[in-house]
């Protein structure tokens, strides 16, 4: 009988200790806030039980005699940084900051005056040329704003480090989403967007937006994204140093007509601003009122997103069918100039594939699209690249928020989005003063000088640092 009351009495006072021991660890500090978002406080607990067994897993590595040397100083590198993250989410410091992660940046509330005007500045770039609004959000976001390293202190491959590049992302692309608005609202008044042009883009961008969230959330360290924004960023430069060479230019003889047209008159004339002469374009929006659909509707459903994708791949199935055979014509002060629908729409693939998972609008990929492939002047582009940019947004940001629980700063975005208002606002009304040239070497002086940042400090950070550059 003794044996048998021994029993539950050991597994009693054992249940006693395991029950104290999970509630000294579930109440152990850390540095989530009580004000921060559950998802930010599940990746911290993750992290924190997760890095311990890591470091166990690279003391039997380095514990191998036969480990070569170079190897070895790697493994230590990662070890130690593995430490330092485990360290830093485990000492609680400072006031709540990005996320309600204590010690986080945006303690301060001039961070919020700083907010709002640099994203006067991102919407007035966006608006004016059509591009850089989501870059020059990152800009803000990852460099002044000091989200890139703060994402990087964790360490690499840790969930609170991938969370905070996806909420970066994210943060970019509702200033774009607000610029794209307003844009394509003032544009199409001003009959500067080619509305077919910008609707078939949009299918394209659709299904692209909402795959590739599902695809990358959660699974992106901050300084491979870093690299690779850069890197895309500076190859687009160079391309288009090429497309203002006189060979290159000579093939766009209609844009070249049209600009010298509109900076004659600086686009007082609104009679003369876009108007299709040739086509129907109903079928299309069609198309892109399907792809949509089918993407939000997959974002609210997570266990419906099988079907909700094949409703977006009909909906793009349905616009190159309905474009592969239609050419749609228009004019702009007085010069005439056409495209097949399918082009734009395979092109709007592409393009959002590469932004949603850079985090950005997509712009600066749909601008030189719309010049070289397309053969509009700059005073065309900005319009149409904002209507196409405005539907990927609503896609890719519904997908980050929606269906991966992507948290964002809504204190600071907020501010940041009052600005982009007033930006955005100015944008429209001040390009036609420039010149359809001068234009373009903006996107290109911008372009190079981001790309080359953040290729250097994304791909090669201790290169980068070895500069002294900020």
């Amino acid at each position: 009988m003794r044996r048998i009351r021994v029993l539950p009495t050991t597994l009693m006072i054992l249940g006693l200790f395991t029950a104290l021991a999970l509630a000294g660890q579930a109440g152990a500090a850390d540095i989530a806030s009580p004000q921060a978002p559950p998802v930010v406080k599940k990746k911290v607990a993750q992290d924190i039980q997760k890095i311990p067994v890591e470091i166990q897993q690279l003391d039997k590595k380095l514990a191998d005699p036969k480990l070569a040397p170079d190897q070895k100083k790697k493994l230590e590198k990662e070890k130690a940084g593995l430490a330092a993250a485990l360290k830093k989410l485990q000492t609680p410091a400072g006031k709540p900051g990005f996320l309600g992660l204590l010690g986080g940046p945006l303690q301060s509330e001039w961070f919020y005056l700083w907010g709002f005007l640099w994203a006067i500045w991102v919407g007035w770039i966006f608006s004016t040329v059509g591009a850089f609004g989501g870059i020059m959000a990152g800009v803000g976001h990852i460099t002044i704003f000091g989200l890139g390293d703060y994402a990087k202190s964790f360490g690499k491959g840790t969930a609170i480090n991938k969370l905070i590049t996806d909420s970066t992302r994210v943060s970019n692309q509702w200033l774009v989403g607000l610029s794209a608005i307003i844009s394509s609202f003032n544009y199409y008044k001003m009959g500067r967007l080619v509305l077919p042009l910008g609707v078939c883009l949009g299918i394209g961008s659709v299904a692209s937006s909402y795959l590739i969230p599902v695809l990358t959330a959660g699974k992106i360290r901050f300084t491979a994204y870093m690299g690779y924004f850069g890197l895309c960023v500076l190859l687009l430069g160079c391309f288009l140093v090429y497309q203002m060479t006189p060979r290159a230019r000579a093939s766009k003889k209609a844009a070249k007509e049209a600009a010298a047209a509109f900076e004659k008159e600086k686009g007082a004339s609104k009679d003369q601003g876009v108007k299709v002469v040739e086509g129907s374009y109903g079928g299309m929006i069609l198309a892109l009122v399907i792809t949509v659909l089918g993407a939000i509707w997959g974002n609210a459903m997570p266990s419906m997103a099988w079907y909700a994708l094949i409703v977006v791949a009909i909906g793009v199935i349905i616009g190159l069918i309905m474009t592969i055979s239609t050419k749609i014509s228009f004019t702009f002060y007085g010069v005439k100039f056409s495209f097949r629908g399918f082009i734009p729409i395979l092109g709007g693939l592409f393009i959002a594939a590469l932004a949603s998972f850079l985090g950005v609008g997509g712009g600066f990929l749909f601008v030189p699209f719309l010049t070289a492939v397309a053969g509009l002047p700059m005073f065309l582009v900005a319009g149409t690249s904002a209507l196409a940019v405005l539907v990927g947004m609503i896609v890719s940001i519904s997908t980050y928020m929606i269906a991966k629980d992507v948290p964002v700063q809504w204190g600071f975005i907020g501010a940041e989005l009052v600005g982009i208002f007033i930006g955005s606002m100015i944008g429209p009304r001040t390009s036609k003063y420039l010149s359809d040239k001068w234009l373009n070497i903006l996107f290109i002086i911008l372009a190079v000088l981001v790309g080359f940042r953040y290729t250097l400090k994304g791909f090669y950070p201790e290169f980068y640092a070895g500069l002294g550059l900020p």
